[in-house]
């Protein structure tokens, strides 16, 4: 009998741990925080790594663009890479207005002071007690944050993170107004940034980050966007599909995540529309009651808009995360933005707004009996 042998026990192999990200329970999938934890509940735990969220703008933009906000500045508390670009706005004037945190970081306890509280504390047995709280490799990092709305987060932290800021109309000053030449620079910077920072899969790096991509109001007016028509008015500009297509190549193969507002609303054909749709991975849309008649209907005083869900990811799996309901709907507070199941008031029902007449008035004139009483042998 052979001295050697060739069976080796199966272990599972270490995945290198990166702040601000968790594995999927379904798949297995890297996941990242929105930075609203009813956002990630609603997507299936949160955003995949190596996909593209897509929201379509409310009628003035303004929740969208809440919910960019929300995705930078948890980009910035798990000190992730920022690539910002917008053309409505300056991208340093996005970042200056990113929530502030509800809390910082958790406090560390010396452990020469843990457990010195009291005689009546509750204490662990001695032989852990001289043990680290985190093994080696392991990151005390938090899988998704709380903000505070009325509050601003300082330009210290900001200043802190890495980030990579593509104004449009800087870019676009030295070229034509054709839009072909505003997507084209902005993929060629995210595929830089992606070769320069090291984000590939393939890429061997000591310590892994994750590449946050946060584009605003894309495909707007400002971009030369027309809808998917030509600049003459004629024929087709498949300018912007293009771009999506690109960009979810570049981010299938790294470790990184796009979350992009798109203005809907703007775009005239619905073919269109549908094609942009097609090529994310996750699809919401916010239809906000500001300006229309469900803005006074007492049926949504409650709410601000719907959130509709168009499409749902399905990476590495043949049964893609499916919620409880398809009716959402949000709500801006004070301090935060939730999404919340749709629930219709009680005294609003289909059975208490019905009219309080005679559900069947001409029963008796149908009656097969020939007496005009009220007896229980008519029928």
């Amino acid at each position: 009998m052979a001295s050697g042998t060739s069976f080796q026990r199966k272990t599972r192999a270490k995945v290198s741990q990166i702040a601000g990200v968790k594995p999927s329970l379904q798949n297995n999938q890297l996941l990242v925080s929105t930075g609203v934890p009813s956002f990630d509940l609603v997507i299936g735990g949160g955003i995949a790594v190596g996909s593209v969220v897509i929201v379509e703008e409310d009628t003035y933009g303004n929740y969208a663009k809440l919910l960019l906000k929300y995705f930078l500045a948890e980009g910035v508390m798990c000190s992730h890479h920022l690539h910002v670009s917008s053309a409505d706005l300056s991208p340093d004037e996005l970042l200056k207005e990113l929530p502030g945190p509800v809390t910082d970081e958790p406090v560390t306890q010396h452990p020469d002071q843990a457990d010195n509280t009291g005689s009546d504390s509750l204490k662990i047995a001695w032989r852990y007690q001289n043990l680290p709280k985190l093994q080696p490799g392991q990151v005390a990092s938090k899988f998704g944050h709380y903000y505070d709305l009325t509050k601003t987060m300082s330009p210290e932290r900001v200043d802190a993170v890495d980030k990579t800021l593509f104004d449009v109309a800087q870019v676009t000053k030295q070229q034509d107004a054709d839009s072909k030449s505003r997507y084209v620079p902005l993929l060629r910077s995210v595929k830089q940034m992606i070769d320069t920072g090291q984000f590939l899969t393939k890429s061997t790096t000591e310590k892994r980050n994750i590449l946050r991509i946060g584009i605003h109001s894309l495909g707007s007016p400002l971009w030369g966007e027309n809808g998917g028509v030509g600049s003459l008015g004629s024929g087709y500009d498949a300018a912007l599909p293009r771009f999506l297509i690109g960009l979810r190549a570049l981010l299938r193969s790294a470790y990184a995540v796009c979350l992009l507002t798109v203005p809907s609303h703007l775009f005239q054909d619905i073919g269109f529309t549908s094609r942009i749709e097609r090529l994310g991975d996750t699809v919401v849309a916010l239809q906000s009651f500001a300006g229309s008649d469900k803005e006074k209907n007492p049926l949504y005083k409650e709410y601000h808009g719907l959130f509709n869900i168009i499409q749902l990811p399905h990476l590495n799996t043949l049964t893609p995360h499916m919620p409880d309901t398809m009716d959402w709907a949000f709500k801006l507070r004070r301090k935060k933005f939730t999404i919340e199941k749709l629930h219709l008031p009680p005294e609003l029902s289909e059975t208490t707004s019905r009219s309080q007449e005679d559900p069947a008035p001409n029963l008796k004139q149908s009656r097969c009996g020939s007496s005009s009483g009220s007896s229980k042998l008519d029928f």
